[in-house]
């Protein structure tokens, strides 16, 4: 899933539900997108139904993207794993520490990536991997 389409982000997310809802096995992605939709009991109706899912337009209107949200868990997790941008696995380290949940933690570096992505889009530049981090440790040592 290098550059998936809105549609098979959707559709992947119903499909892990399902998955691990019917007690089938899972691979290691949707084993972490599994963990995070533990997180999220008030997603399961949003991905009960794959085709509603596909369907639905998520404008902001009517609170959080859960597809957006859930994809920025997998995105952090991710960079957190291999250490990209550099420095991101102890930020992120850090404010979990701080905040004592991983969860929290993702949620304020979601935060900072959501920025960082949305100067870049703004200034048609690409992300400035080293402002995320340094969003990241700002809220880690607060």
């Amino acid at each position: 899933m290098f550059d998936p389409s809105q549609e098979e982000v959707r559709r992947f997310f119903c499909g892990v539900q399902a998955k691990a809802r019917g007690g089938q096995l899972l691979d290691a992605l949707e084993t972490l997108a599994s963990e995070w939709l533990k997180e999220h009991p008030e997603y399961d109706a949003d991905l009960a139904d794959a085709d509603a899912a596909v369907a639905r337009v998520y404008d902001g209107s009517k609170g959080t993207n859960p597809f957006l949200h859930l994809s920025m868990h997998l995105s952090i997790s991710e960079q957190c794993s291999i250490d990209q941008p550099r420095g991101i696995r102890q930020a992120v380290e850090l404010l979990a520490a701080r905040r004592n949940s991983l969860h929290d933690a993702h949620h304020e570096a979601m935060e900072c990536l959501g920025q960082m992505l949305w100067e870049s889009q703004r200034a048609g530049r690409p992300p400035d991997g080293e402002a995320y981090v340094e969003c990241v440790q700002r809220r880690a040592t607060k």
